[in-house]
Parts: structure tokens; sequence; C-alpha cells
């Protein structure tokens, strides 16, 4: 389940609306049964908190069934500034997926890593185990580009960005002009 934010208030707006980004969502998942786009924040009214999101997914799974939130580690750094961030880990497992920086650990602010002491683990059969509380940093072949990159990348219209972004969803913001400066 993949819920855009509608519109965060812990930062500025990305540029596109909340039902552009979300329908961008809908052409990368296109043919993937596994994935689907979750509009519930984009439904709701007033800020999207991603703790609200997580406490309707947990009502809706019940308080024994695994939940995981998975951000970028460069997403994990402002995490203090979103609402009521610490409640995060009661209600799922915080998966911090780390950028190939060649830096062993993740790197987070004082007041996240003081809250993130005793919680992470380096077995991922824990997060299947438990229904939340757990912080794992998931280290993959990522892309090196993080998802603030990607609009600087299409504005100076980077040969790049079509590797970046489904082709569907680069054809569909080269058609609006998304991301163009001015």
């Amino acid at each position: 389940t993949l819920p855009p934010a509608a519109d965060p208030p812990h930062r500025a707006a990305p540029g596109p609306d909340a039902t552009q980004r979300a329908h961008m969502l809908d052409l990368a998942v296109a043919g993937d049964p596994r994935l689907r786009v979750d509009r519930r924040e984009l439904e709701r009214p007033g800020p999207s908190w991603t703790v609200d999101t997580l406490e309707l997914l947990r009502g809706e799974l019940g308080p024994d069934a695994p939940l995981a939130l998975l951000l970028g580690e460069d997403c994990s750094r402002p995490l203090p500034a979103w609402g009521e961030w610490p409640r995060l880990p009661a209600l799922a497992h915080l998966i911090v997926a780390g950028r190939p920086s060649g830096e062993a650990g993740v790197a987070l602010p004082e007041a996240l890593a003081a809250e993130a002491a005793g919680r992470w683990t380096t077995d991922p059969a824990l997060l299947g185990a438990r229904p939340a509380g757990c912080l794992y940093a998931l280290r993959q072949p990522l892309r090196g580009e993080s998802a603030p990159a990607v609009p600087g990348a299409i504005a100076g219209r980077d040969p790049a960005c079509g590797e970046q972004v489904p082709a569907a969803v680069a054809a569909w913001i080269d058609g609006r002009g998304l991301y163009r400066p001015g």
C-alpha cells in the first residue's frame, strides 16, 4: 500500500499537488498486483500526518499484525518535525533505506537517535514476527538519487531522469510540464 501525503505540514509542498502525485504513483505501479495506491490521506481533511495514517492502518489490521513504514534515510533525518513522531514505533516498524554513499550506519538527529536506542535490529525476521517497534536499516543496491533530487533532474532536463522514473511517469510529467521552472 502506497499512501502519498496530501499536504505535508512539516515541509514545503513538493510541486505537483497531491492528486497529481497519486496519479504518478498509479502509473509507476501499473501492472504490479502487489502494489496499490492508497488515497486515504488525500481524502482526509486537514494536515497529512503519517501518525494518523498508521493509526488507521493499525485499526484495520489489528494490534498483532506486522506493519512497517519504509522511508529513505534522507527522509528520516527531518522525522522529529513530523507530528507526534515518537508514537510511530508503537504503530509500525521503521525501515530506513540508506543511499549507496559508502557510509556505515544510519545518521539520525539526536532526538531521533535517542528514541531509536535499543530498537535497532539486524534480523529482518523480527519485522514479520512482531507488530511494531523495531528499526531496521535496509542495505541493498538502491538507486543513488533521493526523491528531492528527481524534480531537479527533471527541471534541468537531465537525460538521466528517464532512468530515475518509469517511462510512463516521465512521459506524463513531461506532457504537463511539471517540475519545470517558471
